[in-house]
């Protein structure tokens, strides 16, 4: 396999199963690290143990209170062992029903924020292709338009980290600049991420209830409609664009739909109660036969269906900083390193002429890894 590839790749390819391959896109949404220790001896990073792990003492000492007292009374508190399998029917399609709910919320609100990237980056690349050519009258592009175009490109950054923030109840970056309002106490919060990319003057009406994306958005409109009035983009043009910022809008919104329709507080409630109760009668069922053997008996099949009833809890909202939530953090810090990328090569090309992507230099440093890639 390696026989035919250049040297300089030859150690990573035979320390594979090792480490990954280093990769400039999604530098930092991939995982950097290998598994150094099996998934089934892992506690505490991504585990759920920690949420679950009081309910679980609580049932084995119930158990063991149990069986101490079925001994003292000469075993007068068994109960038919044929009650279990109905009652685990019972919790299992709960579990289920629950854990399918929660991984669909997660599943869509992933796809969700993909269709933004998606928007995004198709408004970019419309943006940047046409902004730098003459316009309809063979006009050459004007400074203004040209600060335009890069003040739009930036806000279309800003959209995705206002869209996080939002989901994540962080408001006000744009009332105290670099800084975020916190929901239940008022107190300011520095959050420089991404201050410079909103317009200058910016008045927020988060305190209103009017998100900032929504507010973002109306300037990328109003770029549209300047530019097809002076002749950068045809009509079809500025309709695909229109569409784009539709689809951007409805993505936002739905997953603003699954940030605030939380599970309905009565199946939460059941199942909690459901659980609670089978955890309390397995004891009866099982201390007849095992006598002693049931305590870990107990705490082996509550820490399973506490287990699952944990991940679901976590999945319901997966816009937080859980370490099982969507990495959003990592993934719009990725695009944004993707599309500076494209603002500077653009800037580059608007100065000097020529085309995008051509006479580029033969080694390309990725800053996030250290690696140089050079051509052969």
């Amino acid at each position: 396999m390696t026989g035919n590839m250049p040297q300089s790749y030859e150690g990573i390819e035979e320390g594979r199963h090792h480490q990954r391959r280093p990769t400039i896109p999604f530098a930092r949404t991939t995982r950097q690290k290998p598994r150094r220790w099996p998934l089934a001896l892992r506690f505490i990073k991504g585990a759920i143990h920690g949420a679950i792990i009081i309910q679980v003492i609580v049932h084995g000492l119930f158990a063991a209170f149990i069986v101490a007292l079925d001994q003292h009374l000469n075993g007068r508190l068994g109960l038919p062992a044929s009650i279990i399998p109905s009652l685990s029917i019972v919790v299992g399609l709960m579990l289920v029903f629950r854990n399918q709910t929660s991984y669909n919320r997660f599943w869509d609100g992933r796809n969700h924020l993909s269709t933004i990237i998606t928007s995004v980056r198709n408004l970019t690349r419309s943006f940047l292709a046409c902004s730098g050519l003459p316009t309809a009258d063979n006009k050459p592009p004007t400074p203004s338009s040209l600060a335009s175009t890069e003040c739009v490109v930036r806000i279309l950054i800003a959209i995705l980290y206002a869209t996080k923030n939002h989901l994540r109840a962080e408001w006000g970056a744009e009332m105290i600049p670099g800084h975020s309002v916190a929901p239940n106490t008022g107190s300011s919060t520095l959050v420089p991420e991404y201050s410079e990319l909103l317009p200058k003057g910016l008045a927020g009406l988060d305190d209103r209830g009017v998100g900032l994306p929504l507010q973002l958005v109306f300037f990328v409109e109003q770029y549209v409609k300047k530019g097809f009035d002076a002749g950068l983009f045809h009509g079809p043009q500025a309709s695909q664009m229109q569409v784009q910022l539709n689809t951007l809008t409805d993505a936002y919104g739905r997953m603003e739909t699954i940030r605030l329709t939380s599970i309905p507080v009565a199946l939460l409630i059941h199942q909690k109660q459901v659980l609670a109760l089978f955890g309390a009668i397995l004891p009866f069922a099982l201390v007849e036969n095992m006598s002693w053997w049931a305590v870990p008996i107990v705490v082996l099949v509550m820490f399973t269906l506490y287990g699952i009833d944990g991940i679901g809890s976590q999945l319901e909202d997966p816009f937080g900083y859980d370490r099982n939530d969507i990495k959003m953090d990592a993934i719009v810090e990725d695009i944004r390193d993707e599309i500076l990328v494209l603002l500077d090569e653009w800037r580059r090309v608007s100065s000097t002429g020529g085309e995008m992507f051509m006479g580029r230099p033969a080694t390309l440093r990725a800053r996030t890894t250290g690696f140089a890639f050079t051509d052969r």
